[in-house]
C-alpha cells in the first residue's frame, strides 16, 4: 500500500517545503482540496461531516488552484505525484480542463492524477451557470471528454450538454492521466467502477470504509473492471495512526492510504511541526510497510 499527504490541514506557504520533505521521507503522492469560493450562504448539506463545521473550516481557510499547486511542487520534485482531492470536474469547461491537466501532466513527466468529484455545494454550479439538477450527466460527459483529448488525435463530442467538432489537442502525456472518481453514494460508486481508473473516499471510518469498497467491487463485477490490476483505491480513515491500522486498511483493499500526519495537534502554519510529523511517520510506518 502506498500513502498520500492530505493537504488540507496546513497553509498553501508550507506546500513546496512539505512537497520536498514527502518525496525524500517515502511518500507516494499529495493531494489538495479544492474550493472555488466561499458562498455567504448556502442551500446545501455536506454529507461527510456536520455542514455548519465544515462551512467554518472553508470559512476561515484560503485555497490555492489545484492546478497552479500541483505545478508549482511537481516544480521542486522528481518522483512525487499529485492529484486533487476531490477536483469538482462539472462545474469547469471539459476542453478547458483537459488542456490544463493534459499540459501539467507532461511537464511533470506524467506525475499528475485527477480526482474528479461533484461538489456538494449549489452555489457552485448556479454561480457558473451549470445545471445542478443535471451535474450527474455532465459529469459523465466531461470523463468522456478528457479521456478522448488525452488520446492526442482528433476526436469530436456530439452530447446532451457539450457539442463541438474534430480537434486535437497537443501534448498529452505518455500516458492518459488516471481518473479516481470520488464520493460515497451509489452513483458515485458506480461511476466510479464503470468509467474510473479508481476511486478515492472522503473522511470515514474503517466499517464503513469496508462497506464502501465491497460495494465498489461489486459495481466493478457488474461492469467488468473487477480484474484491472492497475484500479487505484484511495481511503481514508484519520483515525488510524499505527502500522497495524494501516496494514488493515491494505486488507481492506485499499492501494492508497490518505492522511494528515500531525493531525490536530499541529497547528496549519506550523511548518515544523508538520515537517517532523510526515518524515516520523515515513521512519515508522511508510518504511516498515510490507
Amino acid at each position: 500500500m502506498k500513502f498520500v499527504l492530505q493537504l488540507g490541514f496546513t497553509h498553501y506557504r508550507n506546500y513546496m517545503d512539505l512537497a520536498r520533505a514527502a518525496e525524500n521521507a517515502g511518500w507516494d503522492s499529495l493531494s489538495m482540496p479544492d474550493s472555488l469560493f466561499f458562498p455567504r450562504a448556502t442551500a446545501s448539506d455536506y454529507p461527510y461531516a456536520e455542514t455548519d463545521a465544515i462551512r467554518d473550516y472553508l470559512e476561515h481557510s484560503e485555497f490555492i488552484e489545484p492546478f497552479v499547486a500541483m505545478a508549482s511542487m511537481a516544480a521542486v520534485t522528481t518522483r512525487l505525484r499529485f492529484y486533487p482531492g476531490v477536483l469538482k470536474v462539472p462545474v469547469r469547461q471539459p476542453l478547458i480542463l483537459a488542456k490544463s491537466l493534459t499540459s501539467l501532466a507532461a511537464l511533470s513527466g506524467g506525475r499528475i492524477s485527477l480526482g474528479a468529484g461533484l461538489s456538494p455545494w449549489k452555489e457552485d454550479f448556479v454561480y457558473n451557470g451549470v445545471d445542478f439538477d443535471k451535474r450527474g450527466e455532465i459529469m459523465d460527459e466531461c470523463i468522456e471528454i478528457l479521456r478522448a483529448a488525452m488520446s492526442g488525435e482528433f476526436f469530436e463530442h456530439h452530447g446532451k450538454h457539450f457539442d463541438f467538432g474534430p480537434l486535437r489537442m497537443r501534448p498529452v502525456p505518455a500516458q492518459p492521466v488516471p481518473i479516481l472518481v470520488g464520493g460515497h453514494s451509489k452513483p458515485a460508486l458506480r461511476r466510479a467502477a464503470r468509467l474510473g481508473d479508481g476511486w478515492a473516499s472522503a473522511n470515514t471510518d474503517a466499517a464503513t470504509l469496508k462497506a464502501l469498497v465491497d460495494q465498489l467491487n461489486a459495481f466493478r463485477a457488474e461492469f467488468g473492471t473487477l480484474g484491472r490490476e492497475d484500479y487505484q483505491i484511495h481511503g481514508i480513515d484519520f483515525s488510524a495512526r499505527t502500522l497495524d491500522d494501516f496494514r488493515r486498511l491494505r486488507d481492506l483493499g485499499l492501494t492508497h492510504a490518505g492522511l494528515v500526519p500531525w493531525g490536530r495537534e499541529v497547528g496549519a502554519e506550523d511548518l515544523a511541526g508538520q515537517l517532523d510529523a510526515l518524515r516520523r511517520f515515513g521512519d515508522e510506518v511508510i518504511s516498515r510497510m510490507d
